[in-house]
């Protein structure tokens, strides 16, 4: 319903009565001639890695896991708009990421796709340490890898002092005010576990410069409504092979520019879900995108009153 009223495209859910890997492949590559493309959603962490991997490797046409990387491409969204409130460099933020799954995994990557550089990520057992090894979960091995610059260790304490943004996609109440108070000035912090988030909103509003969590009953919602119709509009109308990081980087960019500079402000930062024009600036940068990085198989049309 969510797919064809935001963005016209024609969509069912199908349901599968198994959690094994292989079977999940087996079956969405037998059904996959009927669509132009396919959203996995509600596969756990790490089993969704693996097989949105083998789905991208084994088929034409776009996988999209969207508690991955429609959170993805929304937190982007918001960390820009939120960034431009403060003053500060996107580029620059020293950024924590709390809850290291599917999600979190997503949002880091999609940070460092738009040039952040240092994110720092802490799960229940504390910082993801670089250099450390980590061999009972391979996607953790990757992040220790290529996150924590600083080579910090400890606690969400330790990782949390002098930074810029908090994103969490973890567990009610492991934010304190005190880890406000410890972030750089004008914190900005996405308290995005559902339906308590990290803090609550009243008790960090004192303290923080831009807040977000992922309520509707409180401002700057991060919804994956924002992403996922417009995405697959923008891939199907192109007939696009896959959806990349930088079509996945344009549609953060999209949903950004939707709020104007006259509109933006700390409790507005993030587009309502119901504003008509983020689905088709979604769509038209998708797949704009596809375009340049050669995934599109449909010959390009001319828009009309448009030069391409």
């Amino acid at each position: 319903m969510l797919f064809k009223q935001f963005a016209g495209v024609d969509a069912f859910p199908i349901c599968l009565d198994t959690k094994d890997t292989d079977e999940i492949v087996r079956i969405v590559k037998s059904l996959a001639p009927t669509f132009g493309g396919i959203n996995l959603e509600d596969i756990s962490s790490p089993r969704c890695f693996e097989i949105e991997r083998r789905l991208q490797e084994e088929l034409d046409i776009p996988v999209f896991h969207d508690d991955q990387h429609g959170t993805a491409v929304v937190v982007l969204a918001g960390l820009m708009n939120a960034a431009r409130v403060v003053g500060k460099e996107l580029t620059d933020l020293k950024v924590v990421v709390c809850g290291i799954g599917a999600a979190g995994i997503a949002i880091s990557k999609m940070l460092m796709v738009a040039g952040i550089t240092n994110i720092i990520g802490v799960d229940r057992d504390g910082i993801i340490e670089r250099g450390k090894l980590y061999p009972d979960n391979v996607m953790w091995q990757w992040y220790a890898q290529h996150t924590n610059p600083e080579n910090r260790s400890g606690t969400l304490e330790d990782a949390i002092t002098g930074a810029d943004a908090f994103i969490g996609v973890s567990a009610p109440g492991v934010l304190t005010v005190e880890h406000v108070k410890k972030m750089a000035r004008d914190p900005i912090v996405f308290a995005m576990a559902n339906p308590i988030p990290e803090i609550d909103p009243d008790e960090a509003a004192p303290h923080v410069a831009v807040l977000a969590t992922g309520r509707s009953d409180y401002p700057n919602q991060v919804n994956n409504l924002l992403c996922f119709p417009g995405i697959f509009r923008g891939a199907l109308n192109c007939r696009a092979r896959q959806i990349n990081d930088a079509m996945k980087l344009a549609a953060a960019r999209a949903i950004a520019s939707v709020v104007s500079d006259e509109e933006l402000h700390a409790e507005y930062i993030i587009p309502s879900v119901f504003n008509k024009r983020v689905v088709e600036a979604v769509a038209q940068a998708v797949e704009q995108a596809a375009y340049e990085t050669g995934v599109a198989r449909r010959e390009r049309q001319p828009r009309p009153g448009g030069d391409d």
